[in-house]
């Protein structure tokens, strides 16, 4: 199926925060159809590099096609949660000048009903980024416990009516296999005694059993600790967000590297042995009047970035 359209979130704003040497090394971690990688290239010079990850078979696809246009880019088949092991490989262990993340579910995986994001659209229980292996959406209906959902609502979707739902589910499940994205929501539909205005009472399953499918937030927390010890001195983390979750984790990450080490209190203590291992870039960005006009997926985005300092 053809890819629509599709406008990377924060385009200009990431490359110009994450590309300060034209001459070095950067890694997109979410290659998605290229936006930013492209632009990312466009402000390298013939000495720059930039590596790219992405779990998507399509995704790869394109990336393969720009490796074969320019030899500065080069693509990799997986989570970016394999950063370190694939920097290392590579020796450019601690020579990264940027990491970009841009989070989260792309635009083509969502408008392409077979791959069975959309609560919008009659698909396939899939989810997965990786087509190639892994559990399913479906899988994931069909195998979790009702703790365990109620837990994964609650805790990515921060769905408030998690154990309601959930037992809907189990009884439904138990009459007959949940496979298509359209039976699902219309159970949630069903079960869920409060909708949320201007919001589809599944948007928040849907995105808690995406995230569980992908090992979102675990990738997520992984590939933040990974990134810093593959940075320079100097080197950036930019990180675009899509929902609280992840944001929060990477507010989080970046404070704790900020602050450094704990130590209990009236414990003399020297400025070298906090350990401040980066310092924030400004506060955060999010997209302007103009973006949000061209592309409604924007307005929940929020870009945070971080300098590497020790």
């Amino acid at each position: 199926m053809k890819d629509k359209a599709h406008d990377s979130v924060l385009l200009d704003e990431a490359v110009e925060a994450l590309v300060i040497n034209p001459d070095g090394t950067y890694i997109d971690c979410t290659f998605g159809r290229g936006g930013h990688s492209r632009a990312v290239l466009a402000a390298l010079s013939e000495e720059g590099r930039l590596m790219a990850f992405d779990k998507d078979p399509q995704a790869i696809e394109k990336g393969q096609a720009l490796e074969q246009e320019d030899s500065r880019f080069e693509i990799i088949h997986g989570s970016f949660a394999l950063l370190e092991q694939e920097v290392r490989e590579r020796k450019l262990f601690g020579q990264i000048d940027g990491v970009l993340m841009d989070l989260g579910v792309s635009s083509p995986q969502l408008d392409q009903a077979e791959r069975g994001f959309s609560f919008m659209q009659d698909g396939p229980l899939d989810m997965r980024m990786d087509t190639s292996c892994g559990q399913t959406a479906a899988d994931w209906i069909a195998e979790t416990s009702e703790d365990d959902m109620v837990w994964a609502f609650k805790t990515y979707g921060e769905e408030r009516y998690a154990k309601r739902i959930a037992r809907a589910i189990i009884e439904k499940r138990q009459r007959a296999p949940i496979t298509r994205t359209l039976q699902l929501a219309e159970m949630i539909k069903e079960a869920h005694p409060r909708w949320e205005k201007h919001k589809h009472p599944a948007t928040r399953c849907f995105q808690a059993i995406r995230i569980a499918v992908n090992s979102e937030l675990d990738d997520l927390s992984r590939t933040l600790e990974q990134s810093l010890e593959c940075l320079k001195i100097g080197g950036r983390i930019v990180a675009i967000s899509f929902h609280s979750l992840e944001d929060r984790m990477v507010k989080r990450f970046i404070q704790k590297q900020e602050k450094g080490q704990d130590f209990p209190p009236g414990l003399p203590v020297t400025e070298d042995m906090i350990n401040r291992r980066m310092k924030k870039v400004g506060k955060f960005t999010k997209a302007g009047d103009e973006e949000l006009a061209r592309n409604v997926r924007a307005r929940s985005a929020v870009m945070r970035i971080a300098e590497k300092i020790a």
